[in-house]
């Protein structure tokens, strides 16, 4: 096979071990943190509505918060990774290093994406593990859990690479956390079903691509959801399909890198 192909694999693999690390390095905060804000959202809200919510006839709350609270934390801890590897790198200018290199956009986005893919399955497995004590969880369809985390972390990976590309500062990144991640990912369904919401809701829920995957996800472990999973894979493949061609075209072109 043509050397510059292993050349390129190489590289795309030395990339994504550093970012791993990166995150790694510093578990405590990064994976151990998250973890222990998902357990007290399920201890505040469960403790509080486990007696007065019905989601599904044969499920408790506390067992149907579980795998929101596990989509959550992968989504946002998927965004979180790769969105603050690329602005701290811009801001310290040790991009540089990376620009100097011959690596390919796509080994940028597979390095990238590829680690917040990583941290984000952790960070979810830590919750999963965790909330178990506290309620029980099946596994109904888990082919559909499998799916909808690596299809979930992949996405906010991605848009957490758009992000970093965009802005320029870190007040920047965190608007466009607190404005447009936080505000879909607690309005996709992790604390509720969203057939409880008034109509004009419900339909506004089913705009937000996120309620796919936390909906998707759900299913996985108790075989209901709100609507059907092949729908939500549909929806969730198609918006991964839009956000990396534009993340790859962005990085192809250079955008916010070399000025």
């Amino acid at each position: 096979m043509n050397p510059a192909f292993f050349d390129a694999l190489s590289g795309t693999r030395t990339l994504l071990y550093k970012e791993v690390l990166r995150f790694w390095k510093v578990s405590f905060q990064t994976v151990a943190a998250p973890v222990l804000t998902a357990v007290l959202y399920l201890l505040i809200f469960g403790h509080a509505l486990e007696d007065h919510v019905k989601v599904y006839d044969s499920v408790r709350y506390t067992s149907f918060l579980i795998p929101g609270l596990v989509m959550m934390s992968v989504l946002q801890n998927a965004f979180a990774n790769s969105s603050s590897s690329l602005i701290q790198s811009k801001i310290t200018g040790n991009l540089v290093f990376l620009l100097v290199t011959p690596l390919s956009h796509w080994a940028w986005f597979v390095a990238y994406v590829g680690a917040a893919i990583v941290r984000g399955l952790a960070v979810g497995a830590g919750v999963l593990l965790v909330t178990l004590w506290f309620a029980p969880v099946g596994a109904a369809e888990p082919g559909w859990i499998i799916v909808f985390a690596l299809l979930g972390a992949g996405m906010l990976g991605t848009l957490g690479l758009l992000a970093g590309l965009w802005a320029e500062k870190f007040d920047q990144m965190a608007a466009f956390q607190n404005f447009i991640i936080m505000p879909m990912t607690f309005l996709a369904g992790v604390f509720y079903s969203v057939k409880s919401l008034p109509p004009f809701w419900q339909g506004a829920s089913h705009l937000n691509p996120f309620f796919y995957m936390i909906d998707g996800f759900r299913c996985g472990f108790f075989g209901v959801s709100d609507v059907s999973p092949w729908v939500s894979l549909g929806v969730v493949g198609l918006s991964f399909l839009v956000v990396a061609a534009i993340a790859l075209r962005l990085l192809a072109t250079g955008y916010k890198l070399r000025s």
